[in-house]
This record gives structure tokens, C-alpha cells and sequence, in this order.
């Protein structure tokens, strides 16, 4: 994997680490729904302002379908994920979601027949003993909306990873502004009736906020896109892992959170990991 290919993937991560900051600010003042709608309606906006600019090859009917199919896991990975930022602190959220990478690198190996070798796999241990550092706390007591938000970021984590592996096989032919496009248009579509429901009159402030975030969400996903184009998704799983440092930076300075000090003890584990893969 070439450093161009990793800045990529890096710079994707921290857009839309940024993005679900904004998100979350805005899940404090409209309905779940409501928030996750505007996200993808904005991204949409952007997404063909940038197909409008670049002026890419039509897409063709297998694009389409392959794209399409990408649609209710983008909706089902992006509506859990932000159910957990809502409830969780947004470090403690985002780091759940590094169980990602665990199974993007074993799908990765089902699926698009990529190797796994010793070191990948001892970085895929290490992660995932970090992951049930961080989760073990968590279980210990009811079913509250902490617990809750704990089983939406798993539950994201395995729809994210099969999202990546859906992503990994059409980025080897479409064009990534046309799937950016795809992944935002399309779940915007799905969530207007729901949205319309709860909706109610915004300002201008809260326009501004989700275009924003719309802009940050189709900037990071086209250096991911471009990333996973370009490199095995095992490879790139442990990116993945970057998310923990901006997540933490931007919580605190926003929030003002403070992750578990679990958090960060899982963390090491997943740090151990990733350095295995990179003496590689």
C-alpha cells in the first residue's frame, strides 16, 4: 500500500469523524430521524455538485444494481451508528466501531479472496481483546440507553464492514464520485417519508450545520473510496484506527467527554495490533 493510498484513506476517516460531530451537536436539537435525513439530503446536494464539476462516465446497469444494493446497508450502518453517538460519547461510540476492521479483513478474505497472514490476524486479535475491554463495563448493568447504544455501534460495526466489502468490489470499476452519489441520494430518498413526519421548520444556522455535514461526509468518503480502489481492505483496515485520536480531541473540545479510562486501555490493544501490521 503506497503513502498516497494511506493519506487517503486517513484524511476520509478525519472528515467524517468531523461530520458525525456536527451530527451530533444537531441530534441534540431535531428528532434521530429527522438529523439522519438531512445528513444524507445535504450529502446528496454535494455529491452532484461534485458529479456536475468532475463529469464522470454514466454508470453502467451493473454499476447501478451494485450501487443500489449498497443502499439499505448504508441506511441500516449509518442510522445505527448515529443512534450510539447519541447516547455514547462520541470517542467511546466510534471506537465500539473499530470491531469494523475485524470483520472487514475476515469478509475480506471470504469474499474478495484477499490473504490474511500471521500478522494480520495477530493485529485482528489484539483489536478485538481491545474492543471487549471496552464493551465488558458497559454489560454489566440493565438494558439503558448506554447498553443500547452499545449494541447499535456492534451491530453498525458488522453492517459497516459489509458495507466496505460491497464498496471494495464496485470502487475497482465505478468511478467514486458516482458511488458517493449513490450512497447519499439514495438513502435520502428511503428516509423522506420517516423524516417528514417528525419534521419541523429549521434555521438558517441548522441548514448551514447539515450541508456542512453533507460536504464533510462526501469529501471523506470519496478519499475512501479512492483508498479502498486502490489497496486491499484488509490493508487499509487499520486506518480505521486514527478515528480514536480526532474522535477524543473533537469530544472533549465540543463536548467536553472524557472517554473511560476502558476506552483507552482497549485502545493500547488495538495500537499493539496495528503496529504488528506495520513492521509488515
Amino acid at each position: 500500500m503506497s503513502h498516497g493510498t494511506a493519506l487517503r484513506a486517513i484524511l476520509g476517516i478525519a472528515l467524517l469523524t468531523l461530520m458525525d460531530v456536527v451530527i451530533k451537536a444537531q441530534m441534540q436539537q431535531h428528532p434521530f430521524i429527522v438529523a439522519l435525513f438531512m445528513r444524507f439530503a445535504m450529502g446528496g446536494v454535494c455529491a452532484l455538485a461534485v458529479v456536475a464539476f468532475l463529469r464522470p462516465a454514466m454508470p453502467t446497469r451493473a454499476s447501478v444494481i451494485g450501487n443500489s444494493l449498497r443502499i439499505p446497508v448504508v441506511v441500516m450502518t449509518a442510522g445505527s451508528f448515529f443512534y450510539s453517538v447519541s447516547t455514547l460519547p462520541l470517542a467511546e461510540a466510534l471506537t465500539l466501531s473499530f470491531l469494523a476492521p475485524v470483520f472487514v479483513a475476515l469478509l475480506g478474505a471470504l469474499i474478495l479472496k484477499e490473504r490474511l497472514d500471521g500478522r494480520i490476524l495477530q493485529a485482528l486479535g489484539f483489536g478485538l481483546a481491545g474492543m471487549l475491554v471496552m464493551v465488558w463495563p458497559r454489560l454489566q448493568g440493565g438494558v439503558t440507553g448506554a447498553e443500547l447504544g452499545v449494541a447499535a455501534a456492534l451491530f453498525s460495526a458488522v453492517s459497516y464492514a459489509f458495507n466496505l466489502i460491497l464498496l471494495r468490489r464496485i470502487a475497482l470499476k465505478e468511478h467514486p464520485a458516482i458511488i458517493v452519489l449513490f450512497q447519499n441520494a439514495g438513502p435520502a430518498l428511503c428516509l423522506v417519508i420517516p423524516a417528514w413526519l417528525y419534521f419541523a421548520p429549521m434555521s438558517a444556522r441548522d441548514l448551514s450545520a447539515y450541508l456542512l455535514a453533507g460536504a464533510l461526509g462526501v469529501g471523506g468518503h470519496l478519499f475512501l473510496t479512492s483508498a479502498f480502489a486502490r489497496a486491499p481492505a484488509s490493508r487499509l483496515a487499520p486506518i480505521e484506527y486514527t478515528a480514536l485520536i480526532w474522535a477524543s480531541l473533537l469530544g472533549w473540545l465540543v463536548f467536553s467527554e472524557v472517554p473511560p479510562l476502558t476506552t483507552y486501555a482497549g485502545a493500547l490493544l488495538i495500537v499493539a495490533g496495528a503496529l504488528a501490521v506495520s513492521r509488515r
